[in-house]
């Protein structure tokens, strides 16, 4: 068993891939005609977004992101080299501050913010950095 992917169901496809591009330099690679559903560049493991539409065709429940209601009690990751200037990066492109960067007692270099959906993402250097 290995990671494939992590979606992100969100109210909009397109504000979720520019603002990801705009604060965290990822690209997309793929969007659908639609709109509805979008991957990212992001290493061996895909991040996606899939709007609340096309999540709802599953047929369960969900609880809905939103920027002004506290993050749901997951997180994504992304591993860079330069932990401030990714933070400074993001903030200035409208991510809110959950934990300014600091130094954990393992070395890794981590902080907080939620992304425009309310998304909590962790951005960190690799362990052992």
């Amino acid at each position: 068993m290995k990671l494939g992917y992590t979606i992100l169901y969100v109210p909009d496809v397109a504000q979720s891939v520019a603002f990801y591009q705009k604060a965290f330099g990822l690209t997309c690679r793929f969007i659908t005609a639609e709109g509805d559903y979008a991957e990212m560049e992001t290493g061996s493991a895909t991040l996606a977004f899939a709007s609340e539409e096309l999540a709802e065709s599953h047929g369960f429940e969900f609880t809905k992101n939103r920027a002004d209601a506290p993050p749901a009690g997951v997180e994504i990751c992304l591993i860079c080299d330069d932990v401030p200037a990714a933070y400074a990066a993001a903030v200035a492109a409208g991510a809110q501050i959950k934990a300014a960067p600091q130094t954990k007692p393992w070395g890794q270099v981590v902080c907080y913010v939620t992304e425009s959906n309310g998304i909590l993402v962790e951005i960190a250097t690799p362990i052992g950095v």
